[in-house]
């Protein structure tokens, strides 16, 4: 087992591309730091096609090493080479984001990209800057409407969808019962970061005032994030899918 220090984690991404796991050495560790009551957001992405990897995140107990005695924070496990994708609001300490081999799931060598950063909560700089296909829609060809959850364990959902040309859509947030924003991210240069720029629009309305973006009807590949903004609520998201001509 490997481990990696990454030192102290902020908002800016800390990115490892093109690492490895083997049949003999099965899984790798990312140890880091917080200060302050952040949100922590892990991306495992990029996993070699045809193999499975698994990412934890770890509380370190006090002694500063990767063992049995530290407390299990969060999972994900999705199946197949699916990305993974943990963001949890925690506070100043240690942490370890473990990767694993699924071996049911793998052939042999697998590999992945993994990113972390930490953000601040209850702010509008609060949303994540990584961008896990998390949830994803495919080409919207028609209206679409998704359904969950957003609280201190789960800060942050991120949907992955496309346009075609003469395509377009409208998004809206409802059904909130605490405040959570959205924003439409367009990620250009496809390093799933959200670079300057990369920004198309947020909605940001206080309380349960539902939240809106519309007329996006540019083609290309899209990445749409529920952000909790403070407490914990269900949510309605609807992708109201239109068509355009020329004028």
């Amino acid at each position: 087992m490997a481990t990696f220090n990454l030192g102290t984690v902020g908002t800016t991404p800390v990115v490892r591309n093109n690492f490895s796991l083997t049949t003999s050495d099965t899984t790798d560790v990312f140890k880091f730091q917080i200060s302050g009551t952040k949100n922590i957001n892990l991306s495992l992405t990029d996993i070699s096609t045809g193999d499975d990897a698994e990412l934890f995140l770890f509380r370190d107990n006090g002694n500063g090493i990767f063992d049995s005695a530290d407390q299990l924070v969060d999972f994900s496990t999705n199946s197949s080479n699916r990305d993974e994708s943990l963001n949890n609001r925690e506070s100043t300490g240690t942490y370890f984001a473990q990767v694993r081999r699924f071996a049911s799931g793998s052939s042999g060598t697998v590999t992945y990209d993994l990113a972390v950063s930490a953000t601040t909560p209850n702010s509008t700089a609060g949303f994540s800057n990584l961008l896990p296909k998390e949830f994803e829609l495919g080409n919207l060809s028609g209206d679409v409407t998704r359904s969950s959850l957003i609280n201190d364990a789960d800060t942050t959902d991120t949907y992955h969808f496309s346009l075609g040309l003469f395509e377009g859509v409208n998004i809206r947030l409802s059904g909130l019962l605490a405040d959570a924003d959205i924003r439409l991210v367009h990620d250009f240069n496809n390093n799933r970061i959200v670079d300057a720029g990369e920004e198309i629009a947020r909605s940001t309305n206080g309380g349960t005032t539902a939240d809106v973006i519309s007329n996006i009807n540019n083609s290309g590949n899209y990445f749409l994030q529920v952000q909790q903004f403070s407490g914990n609520t269900g949510y309605s998201l609807n992708f109201d899918h239109f068509t355009t001509t020329f004028a």
